[in-house]
């Protein structure tokens, strides 16, 4: 599904210091390359999430945790973000990963792992039970939202004003998901909106196209991956005309984060979205950190950039619920 915006960007000041929000994906141990298993709901990475809020703290970030069913439902999570949310350290937000909430209604797919393929009633049941969960465990009710998968779908934007959310963070451009049934975020801009009949405010990951080819850079990038053989991807990127990035510290370099940054704040954006998910911290749950060397890689990737961003940027801290109520008071 082509994914557009339901309204247009909100006005950024181009004068005002760009700002950085932390959002982690904090989720169960799974294989990202296989079907849905409802029964992976192992979630002892939690013991070392420290490593990655120790970092962001001393940079003044407070992390928005969005928190999935095995999360809020996990005694050993619930202690851990609840010191840091009791602290002001943190917010939680809350992430739906169908395949493990509640209730098991829907069939078991690649497609069904997306949020927002699910039917109305399933969508909302199993999103109503997430946050009535997280408002069990933290002592209140969830106010932004991100879809499992970045599955935003037709029914969601109905559903998330429904229960009461004011923030999403679900849309993920530039990156396409339809191979398995997911939003295609490719003709998407990253800038914070508000859904159109809607209090809802868009906040998406930070990513984009960068390079010479502008509004051609989705058909300019899908015929060099058609050329891969030839690594037409690698070349474009070399040559600076034309990458696909995203900020996040999974599959980019510090480089690229830099590279990215940089090009939208040329181009007025100012508010930027460092993303990852929880069980990378720990080597063996995800592709990107397999063992010490590469952990130590991955959390220096945070010092680095957050380096850049607020010292070479003089960059500010916020999150979402804080960057919500400032458009909420300026209108």
């Amino acid at each position: 599904m082509k994914m557009k915006y339901q309204a247009s960007k909100l006005e950024e000041k181009v004068d005002s210091a760009p700002t950085l929000i932390v959002v982690v994906d904090t989720e169960e141990e799974f294989d990202w390359s296989k079907p849905p298993d409802r029964s992976k709901t192992s979630v002892t990475h939690m013991e070392q999430l420290h490593l990655t809020q120790d970092i962001c703290q001393q940079y003044g970030l407070n992390p928005c945790y969005v928190i999935d069913y095995p999360i809020a439902s996990t005694q050993l999570s619930i202690e851990i973000l609840k010191a840091y949310a009791n602290q002001g350290q943190c917010e939680i937000g809350a992430h739906l990963h169908p395949w493990v909430t509640p209730p098991m209604v829907e069939e078991l797919s690649f497609r069904n792992m997306y949020p927002g393929n699910l039917d109305y009633d399933a969508e909302h049941d199993k999103l109503s039970c997430l946050t009535n969960k997280i408002e069990e465990s933290f002592g209140e009710k969830p106010v932004s939202y991100k879809a499992g998968r970045y599955g935003f779908g037709p029914n969601t934007l109905e559903i998330v004003t429904k229960l009461g959310f004011k923030v999403d963070l679900s849309y993920c451009p530039p990156i396409d998901h339809s191979a398995d049934g997911g939003p295609d975020y490719s003709a998407c801009h990253s800038r914070p909106f508000k859904f159109d009949n809607s209090e809802l405010i868009g906040i998406p990951i930070t990513g984009a196209f960068t390079g010479i080819f502008g509004t051609f850079s989705d058909d300019v990038y899908r015929l060099s991956q058609k050329l891969e053989f030839a690594k037409a991807p690698g070349i474009l990127s070399r040559l600076n005309v034309l990458d696909r990035l995203v900020l996040t510290p999974e599959g980019y370099s510090s480089d690229e984060h830099i590279k990215l940054v940089k090009f939208l704040f040329n181009q007025g954006q100012r508010i930027f979205t460092w993303s990852f998910h929880s069980p990378t911290v720990v080597p063996g749950h995800t592709d990107y950190v397999q063992n010490a060397k590469e952990q130590q890689e991955y959390l220096d990737k945070f010092k680095r950039f957050f380096d850049f961003f607020f010292n070479d940027l003089n960059g500010e801290a916020s999150t979402p619920s804080q960057i919500q109520s400032a458009m909420e008071h300026a209108k």
